[in-house]
């Protein structure tokens, strides 16, 4: 299942029931809508049933706490997404880090080298788009928020890649990639950097996804950019969170197929 709130909008549902549909795993995914005051009373009805899930926005920080036995790449993160229940404790995981890293490969063509990034955002979906960025050659990752005390924690949190910029326009110049790590764009049409600021040399990925792609990819594919949304990310983190619960691979196609 998925906790989130709201988890209305999920495409996790549609992918994750054909994945088991095709491995003929008896069981269904279900989107669950919980409310933050709820959680805690949630996750201990779910311990009785052994249940396992993904967390999304805005309990990935929550779960985390309340975990007995994290991943180190979560624990890095300070967030998870993939959650089960063994020997009566919860078990958490991150494979956001790994499905970012995976859809900005196929963006830009291979590893990032020497990448500029510009990271919108400063809360966990950020943090996952810094621990890939750890792996990668030399990178610089520019954090631009409009929280800047967060945008400061994050960034001493990840110093060896990670600095603090204020100005959006001084950070484009010369980027190699732009990342939305915000809701912006989530459920309305709204932007979160004027696509004419972006040079067509940038590399666009938004977290946020849309089927079709959201506005600003759209926008930024016609001003000659190379861009993506998180549909491929999802995508691949599901699959990642499938593998963590079965311990086999899923069968991606179908969980594609099921999309279109």
């Amino acid at each position: 299942m998925l906790l989130g709130h709201p988890v209305s909008h999920s495409l996790s549902p549609l992918f994750q029931n054909a994945a088991l549909r095709a491995a003929r795993i008896p069981l269904k995914y279900e989107a669950l809508d919980v409310a933050p005051a709820d959680l805690r009373s949630v996750l201990r009805e779910l311990k009785e049933s052994k249940a396992a899930g993904n967390v999304t926005i805005p309990h990935k920080t929550a779960v985390h706490a309340s975990c007995d036995e994290v991943s180190a790449v979560a624990g890095r993160v300070g967030a998870v997404n993939t959650f089960w229940f063994e020997s009566g404790e919860l078990h958490c995981d991150n494979t956001d880090v790994a499905g970012f890293d995976g859809a900005v490969r196929a963006l830009l063509g291979g590893e990032p080298v020497n990448a500029r990034v510009i990271l919108l955002g400063s809360g966990g979906a950020a943090a996952a788009v810094l621990a890939a960025a750890e792996s990668w050659q030399n990178p610089r990752v520019a954090i631009v928020s409009r929280n800047s005390e967060k945008a400061r924690k994050l960034a001493r949190r990840f110093r060896d890649v990670a600095g603090v910029e204020t100005s959006p326009e001084k950070a484009l110049q010369g980027a190699t990639l732009i990342v939305n790590a915000t809701p912006v764009g989530q459920h309305d049409d709204e932007e979160p950097v004027d696509v004419e600021m972006i040079e067509p040399t940038t590399a666009v990925f938004d977290l946020v996804y849309r089927r079709g792609g959201t506005p600003w990819v759209k926008s930024a594919r016609r001003r000659g950019c190379r861009a993506a949304d998180g549909l491929p990310m999802l995508l691949e983190q599901g699959a990642l969170s499938f593998q963590r619960w079965f311990g086999i691979e899923p069968d991606r196609e179908a969980m594609r197929q099921s999309l279109l």
